[in-house]
């Protein structure tokens, strides 16, 4: 049993808060964990580590003599190394000053640049591999297709389902199958009919069968934060008619959607045996396309699937990590592209989400299990690596520009300048946050 899946009050304002906390937590604990632990590396001592601000709750000192605690605003954490006047890593000058150049080794200002660097960039390094180590574990533990076009699993349908598992497809509508990337191009070209002919090999014995059409109008995932969602659709459900016209495609669904220019839509539904009338009003979403660009659709939130799951194997852990890579890279490279985007104005800035956004995503990622939440948590991990290395003074991009300043010329910005970009760099992050919460709170 799914423990999140089976909490009914996850998506209330507590249980979000909860949702959002964990989440972040988790992230926060590893990207701090990622500058502690390289800067202790590199001869950097850390007086404090922090999960959350404000009073410390409960705390230990270990034998590095590093003070562990947890404080009573869990809403991020910090480090704060030897020599640090505060949890921003301000210098502490008067303590600097009374030190000998072996004690001064031991602090961030103190030590060598490559040290400094090192420990700066271990945040969101350590983010990226937390990524990664969730998509690959995920890839373990699901396991991936075979090449062969054959039945794993057959999905609760209202129509009758000839196929088994093991059945081994070798032709569909008599078009000849020989693999599974075969079998997508075949059922992608055929029109939507109710049934369609499977020739299938069952433990040696070849069949010919009639059943659904081979991507039928089922929901495989409902989004989290999606107006599927907020209808109460969840993954199992068959769409069967949408505004009274019937469809055997998810294809049909897909295309009734996006024509209906966010007019309500009223869907019979079928569940366990049971059908529904559904009405939900599609939202218009801003999808990222092959070539790197955008597309406005409208979506209810709704992904299909094959008529079966197909057979699976496990993942090699060399494939898996490389799975892992390619997903994160890809969460990287559309979200990089979704921020030129809106500046140039080609997609909505209402993409652009606050932390009340974030955390009712949270919400709503835990009340589809723990397998989107735990998915959710590696892409919230992905974009705060991201974007801690973009170039702005009080992020670590921005120290790592001070840092490639001071390998270029040999010394740091001067103190003056230092108090001036970081105080503009606060500012523009405070005004950026200002405009997502403004997202949170008026974009539909």
């Amino acid at each position: 049993m799914d423990f999140l899946a089976q909490l009914p009050s996850f998506g209330n304002a507590i249980w979000t808060l909860v949702a959002f906390v964990a989440a972040l937590s988790v992230i926060v604990a590893v990207h701090e964990y990622g500058h502690y632990i390289v800067g202790r590396w590199c001869g950097i001592k850390a007086d404090v580590f922090s999960l959350g601000f404000g009073p410390k709750i409960a705390g230990w000192t270990d034998r590095h003599g590093t003070h562990w605690q947890i404080a009573a605003l869990p809403f991020g954490g910090y480090v704060k190394f030897k020599g640090d006047s505060d949890a921003a890593s301000g210098r502490d000058d008067h303590a600097l000053d009374t030190m000998s150049p072996e004690e001064r080794r031991d602090t961030m200002h103190g030590a060598p640049l490559w040290a400094r660097s090192a420990t700066v960039a271990a945040g969101p390094v350590f983010n990226f591999a937390l990524s990664i180590l969730i998509f690959a574990g995920i890839a373990l533990w699901s396991g991936i297709a075979t090449e062969e076009a054959r039945v794993g699993k057959v999905k609760p349908l209202p129509m009758a389902q000839a196929l088994k598992p093991g059945d081994l497809i070798t032709a569909l509508d008599g078009k000849p199958v020989g693999s599974l990337s075969d079998f997508y191009t075949v059922a992608d070209g055929l029109t939507p009919v109710a049934e369609v002919s499977y020739t299938v090999d069952r433990a040696g014995q070849v069949m010919e069968l009639t059943g659904p059409f081979p991507f039928p109008p089922l929901a495989d995932l409902v989004q989290p934060d999606s107006a599927a969602q907020d209808a109460g659709l969840k993954a199992g459900d068959v769409i069967l008619s949408v505004n009274g016209t019937p469809i055997h495609a998810f294809s049909q669904l897909r295309t009734m959607i996006g024509e209906s220019d966010g007019a309500p839509q009223t869907l019979e539904v079928w569940r366990g045996g049971q059908t529904q009338p559904v009405t939900l009003t599609p939202r218009r979403v801003d999808l990222p396309v092959p070539d790197g660009g955008f597309e406005t659709r409208w979506l209810i939130g709704l992904t299909g699937g094959l008529v079966f799951e197909p057979e699976t194997r496990r993942a090699g852990p060399f494939e898996a990590m490389w799975l892992g890579v390619r997903q994160t890279g890809m969460i990287v490279q559309t979200s990089l592209s979704g921020l030129w985007h809106m500046v140039t104005g080609a997609i909505s800035s209402c993409n652009l989400r606050g932390p009340l956004g974030i955390a009712e995503s949270s919400g709503n990622a835990a009340a589809q299990g723990t397998m989107t939440f735990v998915w959710f948590i590696a892409m919230l991990s992905t974009a705060v690596g991201m974007m801690n290395l973009f170039p702005v003074p009080v992020l670590d991009g921005g120290h790592l520009v001070f840092h490639a300043w001071e390998a270029v010329t040999g010394k740091p910005p001067s103190d003056r300048a230092l108090r001036g970009l970081m105080t503009g760099g606060l500012a523009l992050l405070l005004t950026l946050m200002v405009f997502a919460l403004t997202n949170d709170l008026f974009c539909p």
